[in-house]
């Protein structure tokens, strides 16, 4: 990539709380609307936790939330677009806080290029996936790969996309995920049938966002998500 290329700071963060995650996101949207830092790329892994974004339907949650938490997870309401999803553990959470203005003012045009994303990082560990016309994300033939709902403030979007490397898929037996009558999930290692390590594909992901955006990956400060973490409020 030409060194001229515009830098997209990249931070690792593996275990994440949700809500602490989506605290964390508006802090660094705030702080990228005023020009503080450059695009970011936050990579995740959270614990169990049914999240339910703006178009979502409550019935598309399967089984009541006490019984949901019963089982060890949490349910919230969350600022993405979207219906229903699960994430947790072997599951890859990608959270770019990225400045559409500065690529391009279309948010139909991002979702696809994050489709792509998922598309070539699946590629390289030879997993051939696709979208669908339909349906925002990422398949592998009817099975869903990658899950997609993001939120735009002032051209700065955030959230991102879920990619299942090596979830337990019996999670979203409890949910009509995606709000998808019928929707099968699979994930990278079912589809591979073989285990990937979640860095390894946190690296796949990471370079995939860089060519297909056109950005120069680089470390985020020693300890800038630290820093941003105790800044934002809960």
């Amino acid at each position: 990539m030409a060194g001229s290329a515009s830098p997209v700071w990249r931070l690792d963060r593996r275990p994440l709380d949700y809500r602490d995650g989506v605290a964390l996101q508006r802090q660094l949207v705030r702080r990228r609307q005023r020009r503080e830092i450059p695009d970011l790329l936050l990579l995740t892994e959270h614990p169990p936790v049914f999240t339910l974004g703006r178009m979502a339907r409550r019935e598309h949650l399967l089984e009541s939330e006490d019984r949901l938490r019963a089982a060890g997870a949490e349910v919230c309401l969350t600022e993405r677009g979207g219906d229903v999803t699960f994430h947790g553990p072997g599951q890859l959470v990608i959270y770019p806080v990225f400045d559409l203005s500065g690529w391009r003012k279309d948010l139909h045009a991002y979702l696809r290029a994050l489709e792509g994303v998922v598309i070539e990082a699946a590629a390289d560990l030879g997993v051939r996936a696709r979208p669908r016309a339909r349906w925002t994300g990422v398949w592998c033939g009817e099975r869903k790969l990658a899950s997609i709902g993001v939120r735009v403030s002032r051209w700065v979007a955030s959230h991102g996309v879920a990619v299942n490397v090596s979830t337990d898929l019996r999670w979203f037996s409890r949910i009509v995920p995606c709000g998808i009558e019928g929707c099968r999930v699979t994930s990278l290692e079912r589809e591979a049938g073989r285990a990937f390590p979640l860095g390894r594909v946190a690296d796949r992901v990471a370079d995939a966002f860089a060519r297909r955006f056109d950005r120069r990956l680089a470390p985020a400060p020693p300890g800038f998500l630290e820093a941003a973490s105790r800044s934002s409020p809960a």
